[in-house]
């Protein structure tokens, strides 16, 4: 399953360029034997008629081609057998990297063929888990998704792309978890982009590229990568590498990597017209166009995308709801609606619907009960997007050595959502109001509980999102080694803005107005106060943010000595990277007038490395050692220095035997971190502060003790660290061609995890030895009394020092670890026969243990299959079917069933299935006007499963699915127009 990005410096034979790996089978399946009955002909044409009729991809420079005449061809061959006969006597030579087959020079003959020192070659292949050219990553397997399969699965967008993806986890900062979750990071999502989470570590913890290079981070304190920038018609393939790989990457990379290649080197005119539609309104509209050219001495490739897609609304899902009792759970709505609920010395009076709290009376009133709201009622499940996104490479050679190369992508963004807020308040009414009333008589203020979205509106978060991303840099040869030489740049710059809030300093103002014509009125239906009142006690609250980050890097690979197995080759490289975050909050919610603050962020951050990486080829088949076809060894180390948080050094150690041809065994040895994000490292006081609380005490005489609770961010924070080991094996048998069976084995360890002990804070000295490494006993009186004299110090109870008997640490610091067993596996069958060519194959994940310890001394819990937390069992089934230009494609998705923790007892959440179904015809290409036409017909979800109930518990709402595992949108159906001019 591994695969590069080539560079060359020659335009490459266009046949041959074409990804033809059948899409729904696995990106490494080994294509079946087939007949071929081809004429001798010009060898770049049979090269490119072989590419197409078994899908084994190849690349060859047009320079090593022309000229050349390849023989006939005919027979019942591999693909790689009909390569080899096409290239006998041609001085040509092919080398695999990863799926893929280079077609490089050979070593001198008697037609007089260069050495391959001088010949022109393929200069650059850069495969995702290696820094080494032409070479495959050692020990680990790389997930390809090519643009074949990319399109039969009718995708959309990158993160549609990332779903189907059963290492990946929906938990944290994506579009269905951003304001419903407040786990995995989800609250930093604010402006609704996408994040990957692989093996559910976090999406902070995988390392996202696109082609080999780091963007700007999204969201608060740009603690992901929002993959929503990236143009999914832009898109050669994605390779996912679902394995720790600091010692190549840096920062990050703990659950693994997640590499984006664009289709560089295109050349001609693509455009494609994509229209999706579902269940209530939700309309998907894209366009894009894709333009390359290539000539000798270079290329240049351009492209531009529009998505458009509409918000899909709560009113049109029966699950989008506070009220469960239809589902068998229990009914959340609160006490808030409009008509509200009058409290008076503790009792309940419901104001009566249909009238405008003018002239109400006491008996009128409905004493002993409350109006209740849906605060899911007219909120959006998904935001309205509409995204640009334009993406621009160029590479030019200089001379025959040495190239120019460059890549811009820039993308704009506008969301707009309605959300969940702080529309349902309690208001104080004053006696001057001239709607008051007290049901129990007397002048003292009386309590309303009233949901203001019936005269505000529903609270809407709208904003935008620029990002901009950038490299350019140069490429020398030596003979057979090679250097490069890069600078980027990167910036992603977010604004958002929540309307429709309530300005609690208007608001009383208004309350307590006397005139009938201006006061505030909510003892009526909403609308029953004057219009200009309520656009005056309107707020909003949002926030700008800018993550910019400048980079360098220079590195080498090449050949160091021959082994009797083949070259020891050596990859080592330096990079510096600079970042920097800030953060500007804007509020008019509780003050006359609006109110700007800075984010107490810390400064640029630096980052200098170090890397080297060492491929050694023990063993080879032409020693003949027995049980030993082939032994290869990988050694990878990295140094890396932060200039906040100190320096870290991680090591990887891979291996590769093959005991047989058809058997394939690895396993791979290292170390990841991740570096504490800028919010991890936020100070000031929004974020930290010391305040007493009276907490349970079992030990204390009267059951409870005052403790001094330190909150905010441990200024001793360093960075999460993890140990990652893997073993698997790929296996191909000849006694069934067209078979790949590939299986492995992960085991992560994950310490020193940034977290806190907040949700427990009441409950720590009750497991005292749980939490000993938060809990300070007896503190001096010295030190309490600094805490007293800071001023971030709070104290509303007005606790004395004295009675400070602990301190308990609640900031957020390398506190909890976690450790994550599990097993992937593939298998996947092609065959052909006269009705066509048919792949079929089951693709997983099964997680066995996922256990977690909230602190070092801590018991560990084994939370998989919990919400927040990926399922047990995760699958995906393919099978396709093509005969000439007709093609289908079906899959199904299944995600084991689980338990849900948030309510007591337990509940058994369902298993959940789903399938999808694409047929599409090629017009041919004799057909006039309409050649190069492929049409699509895409239905997802194909019948309609509704996610299975949860009893979705958040702080202040609740719901009845589950936005980590299941996407709320139904059944969607997809027309895809593709034609290549």
């Amino acid at each position: 399953m591994n695969t590069g990005l080539f560079t060359t410096r020659h335009a490459l034979v266009a046949s041959a360029a074409v990804l033809a790996i059948t899409a729904a089978a696995p990106a490494w399946a080994q294509p079946a034997t087939r007949d071929y009955d081809l004429a001798a002909q010009p060898l770049g044409q049979a090269l490119g008629q072989v590419a197409r009729l078994s899908g084994r991809q190849i690349v060859a420079p047009t320079a090593l081609v022309a000229g050349k005449t390849a023989p006939a061809l005919k027979g019942r061959y591999t693909a790689d057998q009909a390569y080899e006969i096409l290239l006998a006597g041609s001085g040509l030579k092919l080398t695999p990297v990863g799926d893929m087959l280079v077609v490089q020079s050979g070593a001198a003959n008697a037609q007089g063929e260069p050495s391959p020192a001088d010949a022109e070659r393929v200069t650059e292949v850069v495969v995702t888990g290696t820094r080494i050219r032409g070479a495959a990553p050692v020990g680990s397997n790389v997930i390809s998704i090519g643009r074949a399969e990319i399109d039969r699965g009718g995708y959309a967008t990158a993160q549609q792309i990332l779903q189907a993806v059963p290492q990946n986890f929906g938990g944290g900062p994506n579009e269905t978890t951003s304001g419903y979750s407040s786990r995995n990071g989800a609250p930093n999502n604010t402006s609704f982009g996408s994040g990957i989470n692989l093996r559910g570590l976090g999406a902070n913890s995988t390392l996202v590229l696109i082609n080999g290079s780091r963007p700007a981070g999204g969201g608060v304190a740009g603690i992901f990568a929002d993959i929503s920038i990236i143009p999914a018609s832009a898109l050669e393939r994605v390779e996912v590498l679902p394995d720790g790989a600091s010692a190549l990457y840096g920062s990050d990379a703990v659950g693994g990597v997640v590499n984006f290649v664009m289709r560089d080197d295109f050349d001609g005119l693509e455009t494609r017209l994509r229209y999706t539609s579902a269940d209530g309104d939700a309309r998907e509209a894209q366009a894009s166009a894709l333009w390359g050219k290539r000539w000798a001495s270079g290329s240049i490739t351009a492209a531009y995308e529009f998505y458009d897609r509409d918000a899909l609304a709560a009113t049109h899902r029966g699950f989008a709801t506070e009220d469960l009792r239809s589902f068998g759970g229990a009914d959340y709505r609160r006490a808030f609606a409009a008509p509200g609920t009058l409290m008076v010395s503790g009792q309940a009076f419901a104001i009566p619907r249909g009238q405008n709290g003018r002239g109400l009376t006491a008996g009128q009133l409905i004493p002993g009960q409350q109006n209740k709201a849906d605060e899911q009622r007219d909120t959006d499940l998904l935001p309205a997007q509409q995204r640009q996104s334009l993406y621009l490479s160029v590479k030019q050679d200089l001379r025959t050595d040495a190239r120019l190369f460059g890549q811009v992508l820039i993308a704009g963004r506008n969301f707009d959502r309605r959300v969940t807020g702080s529309s349902q308040r309690t208001v104080i009414v004053p006696a001057a109001n001239p709607f008051y009333l007290n049901p129990l008589g007397g002048t003292a203020p009386v309590s309303m509980q009233y949901d203001f979205r019936g005269d505000l509106g529903t609270p809407r978060t709208s904003g935008r999102v620029r990002a901009y991303n950038g490299l350019a840099g140069v490429s020398q040869d030596f003979g057979a080694w090679s250097a490069t030489g890069q600078l980027g740049y990167g910036l992603q710059r977010e604004l958002y803005r929540t309307d429709n809030g309530v300005n609690t300093y208007r608001l009383n103002q208004a309350l307590a107005d006397t005139n009938p014509v201006t006061a505030y009125n909510v003892f009526g239906d909403p609308g029953s106060t004057n219009r200009a009142t309520i656009d005056a006690v309107r707020g909003y609250s949002g926030a700008r943010t800018r993550f910019e980050t400048w980079s360098a890097a220079v590195r080498a690979d090449g050949p160091l000595m021959s082994l009797p197995a083949g070259d020891l080759k050596l990859a080592a490289g330096a990079e510096w990277r600079s970042e920097r975050f800030e953060q500007q909050f804007v509020t008019y919610l509780s003050a006359a007038s609006r109110l700007r603050t800075d984010a107490s962020y810390p400064g640029t951050r630096n980052i200098t490395a170090g890397y080297a990486e060492l491929r050694v080829p023990l063993i080879a088949a032409t020693m003949n050692v027995p049980a030993i076809r082939q032994l290869d060894l990988s050694l990878a180390g990295r140094v890396e220095r932060y200039s906040d948080v100190g320096t870290t050094a991680n090591p990887k150690v891979g291996v590769d035997w093959r005991p047989t041809s058809t058997l394939t065994l690895r396993g791979s040895f290292g170390t990841s971190f991740r570096a504490p994000s800028f919010q991890d490292l936020q100070t000031g006081p929004a974020v930290t502060g010391y305040q007493p609380i009276v907490v349970t005490d079992p030990k204390s005489p009267t059951g409870s003790s005052t403790v001094l609770a330190i909150l905010g961010n441990s200024p001793d924070m360093g960075p999460e660290k993890a140990t990652t080991w893997t073993g698997g094996l790929t296996y191909q048998p000849r006694a069934v061609p067209g078979l790949t069976v590939t299986a492995g084995y992960f085991d992560v360890r994950y310490k020193d995890r940034i977290a806190n002990v907040n949700a427990n804070a009441y409950n720590l000295l009750i497991q005292r030895d749980v939490y000993a490494d938060v809990i300070t006993e007896a503190p001096s009186a010295a030190v309490v009394a600094a805490y007293y004299a800071s001023p971030l110090f709070y104290n509303p109870t007005n606790i004395p020092a004295s009675a400070i008997t602990a301190l308990i640490d609640l900031e957020n610091r390398n506190l909890s670890e976690v450790r994550q067993r599990g097993v992937d596996f593939d298998i996947g069958y092609e065959m052909r026969s006269d009705l066509g060519l048919f792949t079929i194959g089951l693709g997983g994940t099964r997680i066995l243990a996922l256990d977690q310890k909230v602190t070092a001394r801590s018991a560990p819990v084994d939370v998989v299959g919990t919400v927040g937390n990926p399922a047990a069992l995760r699958l995906r089934a393919r099978t396709t079917w093509s005969q000439g230009p007709w093609s289908a494609a079906a899959f199904a998705n299944f995600i084991s069933d689980y338990q849900n923790q948030l309510v007591t007892p337990r509940q058994r959440v369902k298993s959940w299935t789903t399938a999808d179904v694409q047929i599409a015809y090629r017009v041919s290409d004799s057909a006039p006007r309409l050649a190069g036409v492929r049409l699509a017909l895409t239905v997802s979800n194909l019948f309609d499963r509704a996610p299975p109930f949860v009893e979705y518990r958040t702080v202040t709402s609740a719901l009845g699915y589950d936005g980590e595992k299941a996407d709320p949108t139904g059944r969607r159906i997809g027309l895809e127009v593709v034609k290549s001019w």
